[in-house]
């Protein structure tokens, strides 16, 4: 991995670097999404249909977008049981910390009459695209269906790309149906997204669409955004670790490589205050990628986006990385909870140096459908929150809106609204 001596310009110009992967980058791909939604939005299953056949070279009809209960019972006769028992036990463990960010109605109330309060509502239907092919990734699955389940979404319709078989990945059928998803679609793509959002004979209109996918899903989650709400435009994934000399080099190397191996716009970068860590963790990449299964990936995603940042001190490497506000962010220092607390943007943290980033993907619990480029400075892992919306409860007895009802008239007068105005000051003459 190269080694860069961190200062303002080489800051300046790895952010710029990382930039490139963003989804806002690829303009060039927004004509032929938006011809796709068009002709979905128009000719609805006859253009879904076409596309499918056209990209996925498979033949869907009316009678088999669907997936059939019997399908799903072959998924699971494929996916070995032991897998099966593991979706079991990280679905425990996601469902147990997302019920904590759950929220409740509440109202207030005043001895004059005055009631004020909101009022929470889950989200009607939701549409979950996940990826087919060699990118079918169950347990993305469970983090997006469970926090829909745990707000009370009643519908949860999903989409998915069937190979030239017609079939769709076994492992993410399976996860679907333990995670209580209601409805599964062959179809994948930004067809999908506009079947989602705009509605078909066989898939009617979702409310939100929530999930990964390639350049031509996130373009068209972006256009249809406005018709139907979305969770956000996901990027390249990416992982910085923090460390200083007490890190295990090998321990770090290995969590480098852990979001590498995604694909070739994969960022992997690791901010140190220690020299000797950085040659010895650059070291310990090299022997990993040799042994490594994806080692042209890998390889690619180092050479394009990989970096070893040598920082003065440990203030230098953290304004640094709340700078760069990383998808994942792990911690490996002396103190990790201290550093914890100066970090002001990542997706998600990691504290210790038996706390990898695959700990969040599969297992512990937190949401792994997290921000990326940079956007953990505004926005948030996917959520409860995701999946409801708020109401503002408003009621006034005339007891109390007597006190304050011409403060209102002359703050409508003000803006010139004299039916608002009236509508106040009728309610007295």
């Amino acid at each position: 991995m190269r080694m860069i001596e961190l200062n303002s310009e080489s800051k300046k110009n790895i952010l710029e670097d990382l930039l490139k992967r963003s989804p806002n980058q690829y303009d060039e791909y927004a004509s032929v999404v938006a011809e796709i939604l068009n002709e979905v939005k128009t000719n609805k299953d006859q253009a879904l249909f076409a596309y499918t056949e056209r990209f996925d070279k498979s033949i869907l009809t009316k009678e088999t977008i669907r997936v059939t209960q019997e399908e799903i019972k072959e998924a699971y006769q494929k996916v070995d049981s032991d897998v099966v028992e593991v979706i079991r036990k990280a679905i425990i463990n996601i469902e147990s910390y997302h019920a904590k960010q759950k929220q409740y109605s509440w109202f207030d109330t005043t001895e004059n009459g005055t009631i004020l309060g909101q009022k929470v509502t889950p989200i009607s239907a939701v549409g979950v695209y996940v990826p087919g092919g060699k990118a079918a990734y169950p347990s993305s699955v469970l983090m997006n269906v469970i926090p829909a389940k745990v707000a009370g979404v009643g519908r949860i319709a999903m989409t998915t790309p069937p190979g030239k078989d017609g079939k769709v990945n076994a492992g993410t059928l399976v996860a679907a149906k333990e995670a209580g998803v209601t409805e599964i679609y062959k179809v994948g793509g930004a067809q999908a997204i506009a079947a989602l959002a705009f509605g078909t004979e066989s898939i009617p209109k979702v409310d939100k669409i929530v999930g990964p996918g390639n350049i031509y899903v996130a373009l068209a989650k972006k256009a249809v955004y406005g018709h139907v709400s979305i969770d956000s435009i996901a990027g390249p994934s990416e992982i910085l670790v923090l460390a200083d000399e007490t890190a295990n080099p090998r321990y770090v190397a290995a969590d480098l490589l852990s979001q590498a191996e995604h694909d070739e716009l994969a960022s992997a970068i690791l901010i140190t205050t220690s020299k000797d860590l950085a040659v010895k963790v650059s070291k310990e990449v090299d022997l990993f990628v040799e042994q490594l299964s994806r080692k042209e990936i890998l390889q690619k995603s180092l050479d394009n986006y990989g970096y070893i940042m040598i920082a003065k001190d440990m203030t230098e490497a953290i304004e640094t990385a709340n700078e760069i506000a990383s998808e994942h962010l792990e911690i490996m220092t002396k103190d990790p909870f201290m550093v914890m607390t100066k970090i002001k943007n990542a997706g998600a943290i990691f504290i210790g140096e038996y706390s990898s980033e695959p700990l969040g993907d599969y297992m512990a619990g937190p949401n792994h459908i997290l921000p990326t480029n940079g956007t953990a400075k505004f926005f948030s892992p996917l959520s409860v929150d995701d999946f409801i919306k708020k109401s503002s409860i408003i009621s006034y007895s005339r007891e109390a809106l007597e006190p304050i009802y011409k403060d209102i008239v002359t703050f409508a007068n003000s803006e010139s609204l004299t039916a608002h105005a009236n509508s106040i000051s009728v309610r007295f003459e």
